[in-house]
């Protein structure tokens, strides 16, 4: 069997810290200087910083489990928000508890399926998102809106300041809940290296934020979007899909919305930057030494062009903030294009476990000679094939250009350079018909769009047969139980008190 070839007992700590829909466009070289995030910005200081790292998809769950297992989601067969993650694809945490690692995530993943752990040997909390079949789109009825589970603008309209949601009061359960895991291991029960992953769901919307971090940003001179927004017929066909999935005609949207919304989003990352503080004290206090990577699973389009959430392979939705801390990487920042994808093989080749057995099933590659001083020349690739689309969608991220790609729509071609807002599609112009062709060759080469998206119908169709029956009589859900023995903490009779003491207590003898 291939495992590693590190001695087990030399292989790092890691620490993951993963949040939801922070735009990586706010992280130019960490977080932006008028952002209040102390810990997210003493983080960056001893981190290489990849300036341009792009999500595999702009959606939680074909965005996790690209993230998880390096693979994009037409492989993965995770197209939506609803689509069965596989148990047999190996993820980061099969690999790392394959070579000896325990591993442990706190917080949200949105695994769908029976399987809620995906290697992971413990889990500390349930998710936030239903795990079954039910936010399943359906491509069979274009332009259909699901209301129950679909976006609106609701959270914009709505946005403002409360001092509990549901989005606070699961981040709290996850912040708790890493903090104790952290003494757990401190504590030295099992002496085996740990991989801990903390997932928050924050800054993603509703746009809703405690006052305390609310109050950071009277004043901010970044509450309006940099491009305002556009006339409905001015958008390109896959943003007007979002709109119209959005529910956009049954709002208002005033200024004053906006401004609230942008504050309350920045106000979030600070609150998760005190849950990050609360973690890295916690680690540093423990004296507990790790590799510690920040990622988001994508971004949010905060009103830029008068879009919002994500859905889109413009920046604002597609790029996110990666960062990582690990011996023997120098403090950095990065420019070139990479991707969530590569996060696994970069745990992997950092721990120095092996992903030979499955390395041709496997799109992302390590970072760690990038980090080093090194090139990367195979472009980043991104896929969409959920709401708001009634067909796959394409990008390729290669230098300076961005392709996106659709069978129903035009070809788009961006300078990213010269053109950073995405504002002038460039794909029907004669001066660039050099480089529309080389790159539409390299998809090519990738995609078989009508293939993908023969899979992705039949994907939907299987499971909305599936989910009405299973949701008919009696109903058993999938959703992750967090198992906590009661008769197994703090003092029992089956104990010994002094043992039971000083086991508990780190450090012990001062």
């Amino acid at each position: 069997m291939t495992t590693a070839t590190t001695p087990q007992t030399t292989r790092p700590n890691i620490l993951i810290l993963m949040v939801d829909q922070l735009a990586g466009t706010l992280f130019p070289d960490g977080p932006a200087d008028w952002l209040h995030a102390p810990a997210l910005k003493a983080l960056a200081a001893r981190s290489v910083r990849f300036r341009n790292a792009y999500t595999a998809s702009p959606l939680c769950a074909p965005g996790r489990a690209s993230f998880m297992t390096g693979q994009l989601p037409s492989r993965t067969g995770v197209y939506d928000n609803a689509a069965e993650f596989a148990s047999d694809i190996p993820t980061f945490a099969h690999h790392l508890r394959r070579a000896g690692y325990q591993t442990c995530l706190s917080g949200k993943m949105h695994f769908v399926g029976p399987d809620q752990l995906h290697g992971f040997e413990s889990r500390l909390t349930t998710d936030i998102y239903p795990a079954d079949f039910g936010w399943t789109p359906d491509y069979r009825k274009p332009g259909e809106r699901i209301d129950w589970w679909y976006h609106n603008m609701g959270s914009v309209t709505g946005a403002g300041v409360a001092e509990i949601t549901n989005q606070m009061e699961y981040d709290d359960e996850v912040g708790f809940h890493a903090v104790q895991k952290l003494y757990d291991l401190a504590r030295g029960a099992d002496q085996r290296p740990w991989c801990l992953t903390v997932s928050f769901t924050h800054p993603h919307d509703p746009y809703v934020a405690r006052k305390k971090y609310w109050d950071l940003y009277e004043g901010c001179e970044h509450l309006l979007p940099e491009v305002p927004a556009m006339p409905y017929e001015d958008h390109d066909r896959h943003s007007r899909r979002i709109f119209d999935a959005n529910d956009w005609r049954s709002y208002s949207l005033t200024e004053g919305d906006i401004r609230r919304s942008r504050r309350a989003y920045f106000a979030n990352i600070s609150y998760i930057d005190d849950k990050i503080s609360q973690i890295l004290e916690t680690l540093e206090a423990t004296r507990q030494e790790a590799i510690v990577v920040f990622v988001s699973d994508h971004g949010d389009m905060l009103g830029e062009r008068g879009l919002w959430y994500k859905m889109t392979f413009y920046d604002g939705s597609s790029r996110v903030p990666l960062m990582i801390a690990a011996p023997g990487l120098a403090p950095r920042r990065i420019d070139a294009a990479v991707s969530t994808i590569d996060v696994t093989p970069t745990l992997c080749d950092l721990a120095g476990v092996s992903m030979e057995e499955v390395t041709p099933w496997t799109d992302g590659e390590s970072l760690v000679p990038l980090a080093q001083g090194g090139t990367r020349a195979a472009p980043v690739c991104m896929e969409y094939a959920a709401e708001a689309s009634q067909a796959p969608l394409v990008s390729l991220r290669d230098g300076r250009w961005k392709l996106n790609l659709c069978a129903l729509d035009p070809d788009q071609l961006f300078d990213l350079e010269s053109d950073p807002h995405e504002l002038t599609n460039l794909a029907a112009d004669p001066a660039h018909a050099g480089t529309l062709a080389r790159l539409r060759a390299m998809a090519a080469a990738r995609w078989d769009l009508a293939r993908f998206d023969a899979e992705v119908r039949a994907s939907q169709a299987r499971r909305w047969v599936v989910y009405e029956a299973l949701r008919n009589g009696s109903y058993f859900p999938w959703d992750h139980q967090p198992l906590r023995d009661a008769s197994e903490r703090y003092m029992r009779n089956h104990m010994d008190l002094n043992v039971l003491e000083t086991s508990k207590r780190f450090p012990r003898g001062e």
